[in-house]
């Protein structure tokens, strides 16, 4: 079951409650290069994500942040350290949400000031909460980062927003160390209502910070702790979405796009599993309807998982296989037709789902 969160709001997404958790990623072009900037959110909003992140770490940042913000069609967080008129140029440049922690950006004269900004622009505030950044009485206090630690420090900023009477602020605790950070996600989770921040910090490259990421975040997700996830990888940012996609399409909380289910290929496969699948992927990545395809090497578990699946396609013999339709057996395809073959398939049915949809919807509102 779903922890109960209050909802706040991101721009035009929500965040908490009852809304779909949402995907998050962050550019890594330089702010300040407007052009780069809005090219990199382009290919992020294209995969999916919900909300995007860029850092201003100078006045030239928080300068273009209005041409990149009017450019994106998601919306903005502006990601801000220790420099609280960053933040006040940000909120009036027209961020959705300030990543901003409140205890370090010095006296609560700033810390209002910051306060007044966001409510005056309608903006969020996220406080991030970081193993590796923790407050040095904290570290003196617990003696290393532990989830008790992490869970203080995020109170302690919490209270100086509820001080000045801010109270739209999500929150995460993140951690390198996966158990470190969902120890932390699940104590915070008992300790506040407001909407969690996912996420693994520093993860670490794209295969092995896939599988830190979602055995973490897929564990809390799984408990129903989670709001927004944002997936940290060495890798571009498009394709910390993909990742975060599959997590939630793993867990049957968000689908979107093409969920394909394929074979780890052996001797019995009668054509490149491999090859096929990845070449497939790569070739369905516009395809944002959700939709099943099966793509199994031979008839050993081929026709089965092709029952299950909008299209299957299952290896057989003199290089032709077979392709199924709604699980239901249909016609043969040649090993050299495969792959613009399926695409079309694929495609056709994207498009009849959402003509469905899109009549399902008029029915209703008639």
């Amino acid at each position: 079951m779903r922890r109960k969160s209050r909802q706040i709001m991101v721009g035009n997404v929500p965040v908490g409650g009852d809304a779909p958790v949402s995907v998050q990623t962050m550019t890594n072009t330089l702010t300040s290069d407007p052009v780069a900037t809005i090219n990199q959110i382009r290919r992020c909003e294209e995969a999916g994500a919900d909300i995007i992140r860029v850092s201003c770490p100078d006045e030239a940042s928080t300068a273009a942040l209005k041409q990149i913000v009017k450019a994106a069609r998601v919306p903005i967080v502006a990601d801000i350290h220790f420099h609280y008129k960053r933040a006040l140029e940000a909120a009036d440049a027209g961020a959705a949400c300030l990543r901003i922690n409140p205890g370090n950006i010095g006296s609560d004269d700033r810390v209002r000031e910051v306060v007044n900004a966001a409510k005056a622009n309608g903006c969020a505030i996220r406080i991030g909460v970081n193993a590796g950044s923790l407050e040095k009485d904290l570290l003196e206090k617990y003696g290393e980062p532990c989830p008790e630690a992490l869970v203080e420090s995020a109170l302690d900023h919490i209270k100086l927003l509820q001080d000045h009477d801010f109270h739209e602020y999500k929150v995460a605790v993140k951690a390198s160390d996966v158990f470190l950070a969902v120890a932390a996600y699940n104590g915070l989770a008992d300790a506040v209502d407001c909407p969690l921040h996912l996420g693994i910090t520093e993860a670490g490259g794209l295969i092995g910070g896939t599988v830190k990421s979602a055995i973490g975040i897929g564990n809390l997700l799984w408990a129903g702790i989670g709001d927004t996830i944002r997936v940290s990888l060495s890798a571009e940012p498009e394709e910390e979405v993909r990742v975060g996609y599959e997590i939630l399409k793993s867990l049957g909380i968000r689908s979107r796009g093409v969920r394909v289910v394929s074979c780890p290929s052996c001797a019995r496969q009668g054509f490149d599993v491999i090859r096929t699948v990845e070449t497939l992927e790569a070739r369905l990545q516009h395809i944002h309807t959700p939709l099943s395809l099966s793509v199994l090497g031979c008839v050993v578990n081929g026709p089965g998982e092709a029952r299950e699946t909008d299209i299957g396609l299952t290896g057989g013999g003199n290089g032709k296989h077979m392709v199924y339709l709604s699980g239901v057996t249909d016609h043969q395809v040649q090993d050299a037709d495969v792959i613009e073959h399926i695409v079309q398939l694929v495609e056709a049915k994207a498009a009849e789902i959402e003509a469905a949809n899109a009549a399902a919807e008029a029915a209703n509102a008639g």
